[in-house]
């Protein structure tokens, strides 16, 4: 009977510490950083496909889109952050919120479906944002932009979900050089960083966006490869993003992994672990 006892214990002392490691990650991750994946190619070369980094949540305090979403389909389990953190939900405000600064990299729930989105932010509230041949305009004075030689990626298929690059040199056959316009791109407030193009496409000619206020325009550095505030979100796209959909400020890459799996040690790229996000 003895030993039935301490081997009943032993399994509720498992339990008790699993579920404390697991209320300690979730305050961690609700509170100060939140683990990310790079999914798709939309901020290339800023963020490669398998760059893995941690969300800075403390750079403009919190919302219910601070909390994390448990989804388990497997499990039939979809809780939806704005259900976990409803107390935090309202009139667009963050508890001890501060500002994000143009240019930031910054993780943001989608307004609509809520699923986590990584841009850039370009429009501040009150900005007029428009792009007119590709080039970024701001209260309607051009941003400064350089030519830097051209961005190049072997063509394969890239990351878990394993999407094909876009290339600007036409067809490109698998293993081959996938070639796109790189230029360096630098707002009034100082940031500068590549962007990349693949040639005059539609969302290179859009009209004129007036920011609201409390809301924020986004858009990837992979211009022509990118879903972001271009597109209104009927449309499918981010639109305006309010402030408390905001999640926090992507600071520097941890890992990197070009491969199918971060257990792929041979694709892991050494010279992007540690590396800050600009």
């Amino acid at each position: 009977m003895a030993a039935k006892a301490k081997t009943g214990n032993s399994i509720v002392e498992t339990i008790k510490t699993i579920v404390y490691a697991l209320l300690i990650a979730g305050v961690f991750r609700t509170l100060f950083f939140q683990p990310f994946w790079i999914p798709s190619g939309s901020m290339k070369e800023t963020l490669l496909i398998g760059d893995f980094l941690f969300v800075n949540k403390m750079a403009y305090g919190y919302s219910h889109a601070s909390c994390p979403s448990v989804r388990l389909p497997q499990f039939g389990i979809n809780v939806d952050a704005e259900q976990i953190c409803r107390f935090l939900d309202g009139d667009n405000t963050r508890l001890l919120g501060s500002q994000p600064e143009r240019g930031d990299v910054v993780v943001f729930r989608h307004p609509v479906h809520g699923a986590d989105y990584i841009k850039r932010l370009v429009g501040l509230p009150g900005d007029k944002i428009q792009v007119k041949n590709g080039v970024l305009f701001i209260n309607d004075t051009a941003v400064k932009l350089e030519n830097d030689g051209a961005f190049e990626e072997v063509y394969a298929p890239q990351g878990p979900q394993r999407s094909a690059p876009r290339c600007e040199n036409g067809p490109v056959g698998v293993g081959g050089t996938c070639s796109k316009s790189r230029q360096i791109e630098t707002l009034p407030d100082g940031p500068s960083y590549a962007v990349l193009n693949i040639g005059n496409q539609t969302m290179d000619h859009t009209g004129v966006y007036q920011v609201p206020e409390g809301h924020f325009f986004f858009m990837g550095d992979n211009r022509d490869n990118s879903t972001d505030s271009r597109l209104s979100q009927s449309a499918g796209g981010a639109g305006f993003v309010p402030f408390e959909n905001l999640i926090g400020r992507a600071d520097r890459i941890m890992f990197s992994s070009a491969g199918r799996s971060m257990l792929f040690f041979w694709t892991w790229r050494g010279d992007r672990f540690f590396k800050a996000v600009e």
